[in-house]
């Protein structure tokens, strides 16, 4: 029995668009809630929402059955903290602030069991396998494997091109907000040089035939994101959702 398909790196290698939105509470409750939305993909947000390996897991069982594929952002693209993600059942990760081939090649390698990588063998007593369920696990997982790298800074622009050449990369996700602080317009990511660099980046991953993706809120912006060459695009941040709609209505029974 081989090791399951992975159908978020499906759709991508099909061409096909994935909607996608932010999972920030850090709660299986609320992510599996999510589920039901009907969103293609789900960020676990592991950079900046409080998330570690116990609640990633909770969040990846709760996901289980569903139709919205989980993507796993690691705060950082550390071999061992690969390791444990990918051993919960994990298949597609998100690893910010890549900024290099070097850096990609290395995010594949530990993605990946020998001889394609340095990944941990120890799929035994790992969810991943089924708790040895699936025999064929470590022989055939390699191939399920989703990377999207994600380039958020200048130095990552300037390396955009050799990053696309990695084998293993199957995607590249441009970080808006990190990308527009970087070039020095903090809290200004619509601002026009910003844009203009995104505009720039979707067109470049787009043109080597590897799917780009991007994050708006805004519904006319994430078009046009999409327009630019975005085929993996997530539109909603759920703790932000909440936190709007709560507000308004509070503040329509408050001005009534």
């Amino acid at each position: 029995m081989p090791a399951p398909l992975n159908p978020f790196k499906a759709a991508l290698a099909r061409g096909e668009r994935q909607i996608g939105c932010w999972a920030a509470f850090a709660d299986a409750y609320a992510t599996e809630l999510l589920a039901t939305a009907g969103f293609d993909w789900l960020v676990i947000d592991g950079e900046h929402a409080p998330n570690d390996l116990p609640t990633i897991t909770r969040q990846l069982q709760a996901l289980h059955g569903y139709d919205s594929h989980a993507v796993v952002r690691l705060p950082m693209g550390e071999a061992w903290a690969i390791k444990q993600v990918l051993d919960a059942g994990a298949q597609t990760l998100l690893i910010p602030l890549v900024e290099s081939a070097e850096e990609a090649a290395t995010l594949v390698r530990a993605m990946r069991y020998p001889p394609d990588g340095i990944r941990g063998s120890g799929a035994a007593l790992a969810r991943a396998s089924g708790f040895s369920s699936i025999p064929d696990y470590t022989k055939t997982a390699n191939d399920q494997m989703c990377l999207l790298v994600q380039v958020e800074t200048v130095a990552g622009l300037d390396a955009l091109d050799d990053i696309l050449t990695v084998e293993g990369v199957d995607g590249v996700f441009i970080g808006p907000s990190d990308l527009a602080a970087d070039m020095g317009y903090l809290g200004a990511k619509s601002d026009a040089p910003v844009q203009d660099a995104i505009r720039d980046a979707l067109g470049r991953i787009a043109a080597s035939g590897k799917p780009a993706g991007c994050l708006s809120m805004d519904h006319d912006q994430a078009r046009q994101y999409v327009d630019w060459g975005a085929q993996f695009i997530a539109v909603g941040i759920d703790v932000l959702m909440l936190a709007q709609t709560a507000r308004a209505t509070a503040a329509r029974w408050r001005d009534g």
